[in-house]
């Protein structure tokens, strides 16, 4: 039967050699179809879920359901950095995660056994990092209808990011924000609640989507001033005073604890250390800024050199971490938190986790912001000195040598207890006994539904 078939088919390629070729080239092209179709996608940042579902006992405050969105609005906003230039402001951003690559030059700075805990994280992430980690949320629901919170994973900074630094129009830089409306507006959840149920995490600082007065203005979108968005929660790392909507989280940094082992050893670490200076400042002047009260910093810090370290910023490539910095934290008991580009800097939160004290020259930079991630009483962890103050001759110097050995540990200790409620964890599932970052922003945002 087959030597039949096969003659038939000999036959009919010599009787008609075009028809054949035709046939030929069109079971080829079904082929490549069926094998492409077969092949595994391209590797992206964004894990599949392994948790398995809680019990209903530990989700007093209800389930999180999160939206599946188009690729547009996240995964092919990641780009393809590879950290080969860390000047880029993306880069940290698209490797493992959201988490960065591995801080090797930390070797000899850390604990070798904490080592892998730590990476060279970008501090505009937290859109990464917490889609994996809601992915695997031990209170998300698959089912829409049994959900408190609906969570949109949408990576607005990534999407507004590529135009802050170029001439772009305005249109350009909203096109991808009015377009995630236009898809959420549509389901069915939505049109139920007008978004009031809704959250998104922004890992920019807010004033990056609130471009208030000139439409032509070249710096970010005007995503939050859409009237879509007036009802949605955004966690975001610098929230605009007095907006109920906006709730600040802390900046992703490079510790990463992978178990609740890994919390309690650094503690132990930071809280042991021989710190031999009294203050420090990690930082860089701002030469076109009127009043650049870091540059000022600066000049104090080479000034007071016996007391206090610098690590000059325009000469350490400090954005994505680096061991100059974390070297300079660990051995200082105080570390200076002036304000940033905006109120709010990363290097609160590495100042924190390296156990030393912040010292704040604003309130907006912390006291304002973090209130479920940081202590009630701002005076139990950090000290405070109004910038105008230090620029009418106030000496932070002699403010900080009058506080004694005494309050400084007391002080540094609540530091430390509150190290893991600033950090996100490795594991896509958290860690068993401690919650985090993570955890207190979703738990936060599920009890203000629920009460709502």
């Amino acid at each position: 039967m087959i030597r039949t078939a096969f003659n038939s088919v000999h036959a009919h390629v010599t009787l008609y050699p075009r028809l054949s070729i035709f046939i030929t080239v069109l079971l080829f092209i079904q082929l490549l179809v069926l094998f492409i179709s077969r092949v595994p996608p391209v590797s992206l940042p964004i894990r599949p879920s392994t948790q398995t579902p809680a019990a209903p006992s530990e989700c007093g405050s209800g389930r999180v359901y999160v939206y599946e969105l188009p690729t547009m609005f996240n995964k092919d906003l990641v780009g393809s950095c590879d950290d080969l230039d860390p000047w880029h402001w993306q880069c940290g951003v698209a490797s493992n995660g959201g988490y960065g690559r591995s801080a090797s030059e930390y070797a000899g700075t850390v604990p070798e056994s904490l080592l892998p805990a730590w990476f060279r994280t970008n501090q505009f992430s937290s859109e990464i990092i917490y889609h994996n980690r809601m992915l695997n949320y031990k209170c998300r629901t698959l089912e829409a209808e049994s959900a408190t919170a609906f969570y949109i994973p949408f990576y607005a900074g990534l999407a507004v990011g590529e135009y802050l630094f170029s001439n772009h129009t305005a249109e350009e830089r909203d096109w991808h924000c009015e377009m995630l409306l236009k898809w959420v507006q549509e389901q069915p959840y939505w049109k139920r609640s007008n978004g009031s149920d809704h959250f998104i995490v922004l890992g920019r600082i807010t004033w990056d989507f609130r471009r208030l007065t000139d439409p032509e203005k070249l710096w970010g979108s005007s995503f939050l001033n859409m009237p879509l968005m007036q009802n949605v929660t955004r966690l975001t790392i610098e929230r605009a005073p007095g907006d109920y909507y906006d709730v600040g989280v802390p900046y992703p940094i490079g510790f990463h604890p992978r178990s609740v082992n890994d919390v309690s050893q650094w503690q132990s670490f930071v809280r042991t250390r021989d710190r031999t200076s009294l203050y420090s400042f990690v930082g860089a002047s701002r030469g076109d800024s009127k009043n650049d009260f870091r540059g000022f910093l600066l000049s104090h810090c080479r000034n007071e050199s016996d007391t206090c370290r610098v690590v000059d910023c325009a000469v350490t490539q400090c954005s994505n971490g680096s061991s100059a910095i974390l070297e300079a934290q660990l051995a200082s008991e105080f570390c200076l938190q002036p304000r940033g580009d905006s109120f709010t800097r990363r290097s609160v939160f590495d100042c924190m986790v390296a156990g030393s004290v912040p010292v704040f020259f604003w309130k907006r930079t912390a006291y304002d912001q973090y209130e479920w991630f940081l202590p009630v009483e701002p005076e139990s962890y950090s000290v405070f000195i109004d910038y105008s103050d230090v620029l009418n001759g106030t000496s932070i110097r002699r403010v900080l040598e009058g506080y004694s050995k005494e309050e400084v540990r007391r002080m540094r200790e609540k530091v430390i207890d509150f190290i893991p409620r600033v950090v996100y964890a490795k594991p896509t599932d958290g860690l068993e006994s401690i919650r985090d970052a993570f955890d207190i922003a979703v738990d936060g945002v599920l009890r203000r539904f629920k009460e709502r």
